[in-house]
């Protein structure tokens, strides 16, 4: 009877393919006392800081750490790596728009409503290239590892523009097309962060899709 391969005193082992471990960065939700949420925050806060200087590259563990007064290892037992980082500082950054965005404010039809927060969040984005590069990519680029993290910005910019087009709770279709809008909304926004595309381009292109999906205000679909 032949000795299997990997049996052999002669034969080498083949190497063992490196697992991708979803590893996710402590949410805000998780933190028990008073003291970790203000650390996570100082954390973000010197993310944001040094990637409005230098971008993504900047975005070192240890410069972070020395930045936000943490020791390394403290700043790992939130944040695994830069992706989670800087992932997580884009959450914020959404959460932050959401917060200021007065419903009640945001008159007219879903068109228009749906316009208002576009616009909102390209102003946003536009005002800081470097800061919206460093998170956008690290969210467009991260692996298994920051699943829970991207899951999160993701129903994020679909809640969005869901409640936009809502007057009151969005209805699935809804929370659907946003999904869609989400999506062609990022990749215009890559657009214009490689100068593939200017500020009135990607205006003109989300708008075409706005009302392709969902009318304007004389032909509305919804």
């Amino acid at each position: 009877m032949s000795t299997p391969a990997h049996a052999s005193s002669g034969s080498t082992p083949e190497p063992r393919q490196p697992r991708v471990l979803a590893v996710a960065a402590l949410a805000e939700s998780e933190l028990g006392s008073e003291a970790q949420r203000e650390r996570r925050k100082r954390i973000l806060d010197a993310t944001l800081a040094i990637a409005s200087k230098g971008g993504y590259e900047a975005v070192q563990m240890r410069a972070v750490a020395e930045r936000a007064d943490v020791a390394v290892g403290t700043l790992y037992r939130y944040f695994p790596s830069k992706v989670h980082l800087l992932v997580s500082a884009l959450g914020r950054e959404f959460e932050r728009i959401e917060a200021k965005t007065d419903r009640t404010a945001m008159a007219g039809t879903p068109y228009e409503r749906l316009h208002q927060m576009i616009s909102r969040l390209n102003r946003a984005m536009q005002r800081n290239p470097l800061l919206t590069e460093a998170m956008t990519r690290a969210f467009v680029f991260a692996d298994a590892s920051a699943a829970g993290e991207v899951d999160y910005v993701g129903k994020l910019m679909d809640t969005m523009f869901a409640r936009a087009m809502s007057d009151g709770e969005p209805t699935e279709d809804q929370y659907h097309i946003a999904r869609v809008i989400s999506d062609v909304w990022l990749s215009n926004l890559l657009a214009w962060l490689t100068r593939r595309a200017s500020a009135t381009d990607v205006s003109k292109r989300l708008d075409l899709a706005v009302r392709l999906l969902i009318g304007d205000e004389e032909h509305p679909k919804i």
